[in-house]
């Protein structure tokens, strides 16, 4: 792998919501309020780098809260969290007791089951590297903070490791976390996942 051709993501997941219910594209605030944890991730980032995040409000805010001086690019949808459909604001069990098999394989065996009105494991994998792929043949060998969501970060995860979506799901992304991957267009490597500052 040439570093001259390398774009090193730095993966951040949103501060948290403090939702029981699932989130997916509804738009909801994230909790800031730990500013001490905000400044280590800042700190911790590498200063040259890019910021981006997803267009929902929580990224946006996160980002903006720990981008200090770094530049900032467009928000980008497509680095967006799996779309839940119908399912997006109900209750997990709520969902367990509808639609029982096809919420269990949807977690147990991700690949090709769809929320109604949502998107397959699979569909949302595909919009998320499609922008990653896009982002960084604009920006080659850049370091990328992008702030995104538990499911985003999971699918370039799967990716970078070439493992099935039922393996990458056996990983925790917690809030305010950093997983690292470096990207180029033949090989990916991960360096760190949920990294706690």
């Amino acid at each position: 792998m040439s570093l001259l051709h390398t774009t090193t993501w730095h993966w951040v997941r949103h501060g948290p919501t403090h939702q029981k219910t699932f989130v997916g594209w509804r738009d909801v605030p994230a909790d800031l309020s730990d500013t001490d944890q905000l400044k280590r991730v800042c700190d911790a980032l590498p200063e040259d780098a890019l910021v981006i995040s997803s267009d929902l409000t929580r990224c946006i805010d996160t980002a903006d809260a720990m981008a200090a001086n770094r530049q900032r690019l467009p928000h980008a949808a497509g680095l967006r969290e799996l779309h839940f459909g119908s399912w997006d604001g109900v209750h997990f069990s709520d969902i367990s007791d509808r639609h029982p098999t096809l919420s269990r394989t949807y977690w147990e065996t991700p690949g090709d089951a769809t929320p109604p009105g949502g998107e397959s494991w699979n569909d949302a994998a595909h919009r998320v590297h499609t922008a990653v792929q896009h982002i960084a043949q604009q920006n080659p060998g850049r370091h990328i903070i992008a702030v995104a969501h538990f499911g985003a970060i999971l699918t370039q995860v799967q990716q970078a490791m070439g493992i099935s979506a039922q393996q990458v799901l056996g990983h925790k992304i917690d809030n305010l976390s950093v997983t690292t991957i470096d990207w180029t267009r033949t090989a990916d490597r991960v360096t760190r996942i949920n990294h706690l500052l």
